[in-house]
């Protein structure tokens, strides 16, 4: 930090701890100076030669036949008429950055020109200023940061715009003319390193300058940075990381915190001020489209406007698909019912659609709306989007108060090209599934109508076959899937591809129902035409489903409709009404009803001599 002396007698003043303060001297004080709540027992004669304002207040209290003399509205209160009266009385005084500004304000208001003695503090301090605070990176920054208390003399005498111009001239340098010291802690560097330290060793960043202004005042701060943008040197994405750092630095983290009317004005100014920042070229600003989500949620929690959400959600719709999930979890606020905003996260979706000028289908339209930004939408951006929808579809899903038509509304949001796979979706209905066991069965058809066997990985699809949470109809879920494993040659591993872990596998409930359901129909028709209805049904279901299933898939399915030959139990379902029960079983006891004819007794056995595991 730069700093200069003034003056050469020690310094004499004194205070007696009630506000008043004295010179130590052989000569009486003849005039008494208030300044806000302090009295100063000075000499006329040092101030006279000083300052023009205190020669007229002076000859005035004589006039009227006092001592005693008012000022009112000093800048920088009494410290700065203190250090002005030590230079009037010639004693040292060390001026540096953080007092600069308040002595050059409180000069000019005593009148301490060259008028009324050459060499006066007013033409002191300019020279200080201009040879050493203007020249310094960071005197500059902590001088502009005292204007603001000095208002408006501060303004009225450029010291605001001549440290808001000395700072940008600094920033847009080029990076390899940087030899003074500054911080920089956002990568390897210390707080404390400087350029000299390590100019050895790598590179002045372009980016260099970007915390030492997140300690500005937030008016001051845009002042700064529209003086850096102005001059046209800076690319937008410094710009960006520029901002990211102030936002970073003074917007909490807490949605508590947000959400609190006392700091919700001082947020939305704030949050005003750097959106108006941005650069104004949206499509290729370079600010990642996670840095305009975390607006996006400020925006929402503190309720900053409708303006305001719109110019970001314009820019967030250009790189939707470079998002995260974490990133679009906003929470939502009241009458929503949902914990997430579901209802934005949809709007995000769609105007990225129409901004890119893709149909429902797929296919890529000609952009006839000539206000539409440029998105150089590819078939890979939507195949990520579509991913990145999967993966927020299985973080909500687990919402109790998500409808089925906004499950239904975002799953079907992207088009039928656009998910590849759709392991992901059958993850997320799963997961719904679970989470709103109460659904009715038409709405969970209607839910696992979404999901295409044909694209599910075999072990996706291998997990889909026990699962039964899944619809178990001739032509549900369950079903297709079954369908498609007699397709496919099954000697590899069954696990979930593409990193997906495979789910607990569930017990088949549904197949003890339909196995129940049977037997007590056939009950109802009485007698051994019953039973043997019943004999004469299983085999055939028995025997179709052998012949319709290959190996591994054939195995599966064996062991979920008999139990698996081998000595495995399936449990009946309890009788309808309270009239008992009934268990079926691969042994040699089980109910004439679900015996296995003999020759799937020894397809059963021959099994046996595979080991295969279902995990």
């Amino acid at each position: 930090m730069k700093f200069m002396k003034l003056g050469s007698k020690p310094d004499a003043f004194q205070t007696d701890g009630n506000d008043a303060r004295y010179v130590l001297s052989e000569l009486p004080s003849d005039i008494v100076i208030h300044v806000d709540d302090a009295r100063f027992f000075l000499h006329k004669f040092p101030l006279l030669s000083k300052s023009s304002l205190l020669q007229r207040l002076i000859i005035e209290a004589s006039q009227n036949g006092t001592d005693e003399v008012v000022i009112q509205d000093i800048p920088g209160g009494v410290k700065t008429f203190e250090i002005c009266a030590k230079f009037c009385y010639g004693m040292v005084v060390t001026l540096n950055a953080y007092n600069v500004v308040a002595v050059r304000c409180a000069a000019e208001y005593l009148g301490m020109t060259e008028d009324v003695e050459k060499s006066n503090l007013i033409f002191k301090m300019e020279v200080f200023l201009n040879s050493g605070i203007f020249r310094s990176w960071k005197d500059s920054i902590i001088a502009l940061q005292t204007t603001d208390a000095l208002l408006p003399w501060s303004e009225e005498l450029k010291l605001v715009g001549r440290c808001i111009d000395s700072i940008a001239t600094k920033a847009t340098a080029n990076p390899s003319n940087v030899m003074w010291s500054y911080t920089y802690n956002r990568k390897s560097a210390s707080s404390d390193e400087t350029v000299e330290a390590r100019k050895s060793s790598q590179a002045v960043p372009k980016d260099w300058w970007v915390e030492d202004l997140c300690e500005l005042d937030v008016d001051l701060y845009r002042r700064v940075m529209v003086a850096v943008k102005s001059r046209g040197r800076i690319p937008s994405d410094v710009v960006g990381e520029a901002l990211k750092a102030y936002a970073a630095r003074w917007l909490p983290e807490c949605c508590d915190t947000l959400v609190d009317d006392v700091y919700s004005e001082s947020y939305k100014h704030l949050l005003e001020t750097i959106v108006w920042l941005l650069p104004s070229d949206k499509g290729s600003s370079g600010i990642p489209c996670r840095f305009f989500l975390q607006l996006l949620k400020v925006t929402v929690l503190i309720g900053a406007g409708e303006l305001l959400k719109e110019e970001l959600m314009d820019r967030i719709v250009l790189q939707l698909h470079k998002a995260s999930v974490n990133d679009l979890l906003i929470p939502s606020k009241p009458p929503a019912q949902t914990i997430y905003d579901i209802q934005l996260v949809q709007t995000l979706i769609s105007r990225y659609m129409r901004h890119a000028g893709v149909a429902e289908d797929g296919i890529f339209l000609n952009n006839l709306d000539q206000e539409m930004f440029e998105t150089n939408v590819d078939n890979e951006s939507l195949v990520a989007l579509c991913k990145l929808v999967d993966r927020y579809l299985a973080e909500v899903a687990s919402d109790p108060n998500l409808s089925v038509s906004s499950f239904v509304d975002l799953a079907t949001s992207m088009p039928e090209s656009a998910r590849t796979t759709h392991d992901g979706l059958y993850t997320a209905i799963d997961i719904f599934l679970k989470l709103h066991p109460g659904l009715p069965k038409t709405e969970k058809r209607k839910v696992c109508s979404l999901m295409d066997v044909k694209k599910l990985s075999k072990g996706a699809c291998i997990h889909a076959a026990q699962n039964d949470r899944l619809p178990l109809r001739p032509n549900g879920s369950v079903a297709r899937c079954m369908a498609r494993l007699e397709e496919e040659d099954d000697d590899e591993d069954g696990g979930w591809k593409d990193g997906h872990a495979l789910l607990e596998p569930p017990t088949p409930g549904a197949l003890r129902k339909q196995l129940g359901s049977l037997k007590l129909a056939a009950a109802d028709q009485g007698g051994d035409d019953g039973r043997r209805l019943v004999a004469r049904s299983s085999s055939v279901a028995n025997q179709s489903s052998r012949l319709s299933l290959s190996s591994r898939s054939r195995r599966i399915f064996d062991k979920l409709w008999v139990g698996g030959g081998g000595g495995g139990k399936v449990s009946g379902e309890a009788a309808v009404g309270g009239k008992g029960s009934s268990d079926t079983s691969g042994s040699s006891q089980s109910p004439r009803s679900s015996a296995k004819p003999l020759e799937s007794k020894s397809s059963s056995a021959s099994s046996k001599n595979r080991r295969y595991s279902v995990s």
